[in-house]
């Protein structure tokens, strides 16, 4: 079973996030603070960690990624995290592409597509 940890600070899409990935069989933490995330991250192991860009306490996806270079090395991190948002730009795509990790805009275009980018693990 793959292990999610779902960053996330809209109420709706953390939910509805969650209960689509467990019904295709992950099992999916939640947070919806950075500082929050970071303190899962150290705390736990996780194939997967999917976060927004934007959280409401001034952190974004990018602070986490950093703060999690002190658990994981960059080649976990590019295969680990997958950063969400509904502003992307060239400049978020720049800079996840610094790291390795892929970008999907909200909102997706195909869930079930997705689903798959987030449950497929490189690797």
């Amino acid at each position: 079973m793959i292990k999610v940890l779902l960053v996330e600070d809209e109420p709706l899409i953390q939910k509805s996030l969650k209960k689509l990935l467990e019904k295709k069989g992950a099992s999916v933490d939640v947070e919806s603070s950075g500082n929050g995330a970071i303190e899962r991250i150290k705390a736990c192991n996780y194939d997967r960690i999917i976060c927004d860009l934007m959280l409401q306490d001034n952190f974004s996806g990018f602070d986490v990624i950093e703060e999690s270079k002190q658990r994981y090395p960059i080649g976990q991190i590019r295969k680990k995290f997958i950063i969400i948002t509904a502003y992307s730009s060239p400049q978020v795509h720049a800079k996840a592409e610094e790291y390795g990790c892929k970008v999907l805009s909200k909102p997706f275009q195909d869930n079930e597509e997705a689903l798959k980018v987030f449950l497929t693990i490189e690797e």
